[in-house]
């Protein structure tokens, strides 16, 4: 079997041909986290294979969300779900292996066939929830219930992708602000109150499910996921053609209270009584064709079109028919009441993931537009080619940035575009990297690695990649990871290859990098392997340009490095679903370990340290200081951000970027926020990075991109005047 070309978002190396022991016959779906494959077992079982893609995969926090997505979904394997088979989430591609089920979506079908008759709908509801009595039996809620994720089995309902669920009696009473999910299906909850969510936000889900699937639209519907956020908070649902003997129900089910909506059980006994048997049969279609089973909305058995945090769906896309009275008065009142929600709904949506904007433009044809202000302030939008949020990074006295096909330098002084070039990969996972004093473009999953003069752009060196090589960047050596486990490592200034080996004990070695790095007078590379149940994590510090191991030590428990910093390596702490629960702070000269416990479990978590103090910001925008001397937690700040960058912290301030293009400063003493620029979102206000690139201090300004395509300026001193 030929190998697969990946058809969703990233281009990356050419797909495997097994998963496991799973050979993969052809594409069923692909979406923003990875690739739905039809397979099949050694005894002929036909199964739904997801892989993860590459670039994902090297990514430990989307690690961490497949591996809470495989346990959730083995949790609730059962009738009413697609029964989880075999996984590996420690493999280099992450995949998962399901039971194949026949059937389209929800979403699918009511694109094809139109909103479903009465006898269809009752039917469908008690499916659901069965299903949801089951899935919040082993205590698990599942948190994104919308129509993509519904199958249409043979046998009734089945409810797929876990990515974002959690066990109701996890760490939810900790959590800090968490705001995920896909918009017009959420309960109010989740963004007035998201510590409080539990079983009945899915209850409201189910709710929203069935109006769309009779009606073709949702019962809050707008253009704008903002407003959407807006109508489920305070505005009552539009139930317009909804049928008259399941409204009711359906209302009871979109409370704005959790506690006013009924249980699965009190669902099934109402419809018990009132329905005749259960004829699944009625709401099932023919078998798909191929063509139709390529739809990136779902497939088969998974979700491949959910990301770790779903992203909005745009409700004007699947309504049937005409807006109606209520639901322009509605519009018409949340123009006038919106801005209640304040700062809370600029974060919430930034849970979306896409690739970015709309202001492409050929190379060559014209300079960026500048808008400059007092105090070396700048904003610039250059039209440089490539979509996307640009990811900067300041080297050679130039700020460096790419975007998806293209990277460019700009001047830091006024943001005056100084050269562009078109780079053959068209995924962009970090800025550009200064090595051997030649820029270098980061190209994992690309085909080439190579050195581009820092003054003019002019191309010095490039050398062919493997298929499946990760490349991380240590002074001035690229590492080069292969899947069989050998690194190289590339003599930056030139692209020749300096020595090749294997790092003991690491397998496939993941390698992490830190300016100011000073343990031994030179950069290290940092390679990490946690043993299998979690309880120990190897490191091996190696020397980038002879490949020498300097030191290799076990530490407790599955550490990140997030840091290096006066001879010591700072690591995040995290339990199996990725959440951050201490700070480590390891100093190889003499073997001393200090371990700082974190306010509570942080999910998604950034950090960084600045002398003594780390600075944690995890998802929900909850920003702890810990000291890491003292082991005292200095202060704690709730900032509304859904999902920020790595904070970065300089001049007494804790800067960091938020998925929807405002810069936030923060006071790194007092732990109060002090600033922060307005949102920039573009055309595709509705399609945020769900990590958006940490801003960029130099001299006084800090340097920022956002997702409209921007690149600006701000004083760092002065952030109050943002």
């Amino acid at each position: 079997m030929s190998p697969q070309r990946n058809t969703g978002a990233g281009a990356e190396a050419e797909l495997p041909e097994y998963a496991g022991h799973y050979r993969l016959e052809s594409c069923l779906g692909s979406g923003g986290m990875g690739v739905v494959h039809l397979a099949r077992s050694t005894s002929g079982m036909r199964l739904a294979v997801k892989v993860v893609h590459a670039e994902f995969a090297r990514d430990p926090e989307f690690r961490g969300r497949f591996r809470q997505e495989v346990a959730a979904a083995r949790r609730v394997s059962g009738a009413f779900t697609a029964s989880v088979v075999d996984a590996d989430p420690e493999a280099e591609r992450p995949w998962m292996a399901t039971l194949f089920i026949p059937g389209p979506t929800l979403s699918d079908q009511v694109k094809r066939k139109g909103p479903m008759p009465p006898e269809q709908l009752r039917r469908l509801m008690a499916g659901l929830a069965e299903a949801l009595r089951d899935i919040h039996r082993v205590g698990v809620v599942h948190r994104d219930l919308k129509p993509s994720n519904v199958l249409l089995a043979g046998d009734g309902p089945k409810v797929i992708d876990f990515g974002i669920s959690r066990p109701k009696d996890s760490e939810l009473r900790t959590e800090t602000g968490k705001l995920i999910g896909t918009p017009p299906f959420m309960a109010p909850e989740q963004f007035r109150r998201p510590r409080e969510v539990g079983p009945a936000a899915d209850i409201f889900a189910l709710g929203s499910v069935m109006v769309h699937a009779a009606t073709g639209r949702g019962p809050f519907d707008s253009d704008s996921p903002y407003v959407v956020a807006y109508q489920v908070v305070h505005d009552e649902p539009d139930l317009a053609g909804v049928p008259e003997g399941l409204a009711p129900l359906v209302r009871r089910c979109l409370a704005k209270e959790p506690g006013d909506r009924p249980t699965p059980d009190e669902l099934m006994r109402e419809l018990r009584s009132e329905a005749a048997s259960y004829d699944t049969q009625a709401f099932i279609p023919a078998q798909r064709t191929g063509a139709e089973r390529s739809t990136p909305e779902s497939a088969p058995g998974s979700a491949p079109g959910s990301a770790p945090e779903a992203a909005a769906e745009s409700p004007s896309k699947s309504v049937a028919g005409s807006v109606s009275a209520g639901r322009l008065r509605r519009r018409r009142a949340v123009a006038l009441g919106a801005g209640a929600l304040g700062l809370a709904l600029v974060g919430v949506l930034a849970a979306v993931w896409v690739s970015g904007g709309n202001d492409q433009a050929p190379e060559g044809e014209r300079a960026p537009a500048l808008t400059a202000a007092s105090g070396g302030t700048w904003s610039a939008r250059p039209a440089v080619g490539g979509e996307g949020m640009p990811q900067c990074a300041y080297g050679a006295g130039k700020l460096l940035c790419a975007r998806p096909g293209v990277v460019f330098a700009l001047s830091p002084d006024g943001g005056g575009l100084l050269w562009r070039r078109s780079v053959g990969t068209r995924s962009t996972s970090a800025p550009p990297a200064v090595s051997g004093g030649l820029v270098q473009p980061y190209t994992d999953g690309g085909s080439r690695l190579a050195g581009l003069d820092p003054a003019t752009g002019r191309q010095v060196w490039q050398r062919r990649l493997p298929a499946g090589t990760t490349v991380r960047y240590a002074g001035g050596t690229a590492l080069l990871a292969g899947a069989d486990g050998t690194v190289t490592g590339v003599d930056g200034a030139t692209g020749d290859t300096r020595w090749r080996g294997t790092v003991p004990g690491q397998g496939v070695p993941s390698f992490a990098a830190f300016p100011g790095d000073s343990s031994t007078g030179d950069a290290s590379a940092y390679a990490t392997r946690t043993s299998a149940d979690g309880a120990s994590t190897r490191v091996t510090a190696v020397d980038p340009e002879t490949g020498r191991v300097r030191w290799d030590v076990r530490l407790r428990g599955w550490l990140k490095p997030f840091a290096a910093q006066d001879g010591s390596v700072f690591f995040l702490a995290v339990d199996s679903t990725y959440g951050a629960k201490e700070v480590v702070r390891y100093t190889p000269a003499t073997g001393a370990t200090r371990r700082v416990a974190l306010p509570a479990v942080l999910d998604g978590a950034h950090a960084t340290v600045r002398g003594n103090v780390v600075y944690v910001l995890a998802t929900g925008g909850s920003l702890d200081a810990v000291d890491v001397r003292s082991g005292r937690h200095l202060w704690h700040l709730e900032t509304s951000v859904s999902r920020g960058s790595e904070p970065v912290a300089r001049g007494g301030r804790v800067f960091f970027t938020a998925s929807d293009g405002r810069l936030l400063a923060v006071d790194a003493g007092k732990g109060r926020l002090v600033g922060q620029t307005p949102a920039r979102l573009g055309a595709n206000s509705a399609q945020v990075m769900s990590t958006p690139p940490a801003p960029v201090p130099v001299g006084d300004r800090v340097l920022a991109a956002a997702p409209d395509g921007t690149v600006f300026a701000v004083d760092g001193r002065k952030p109050s005047g943002w």
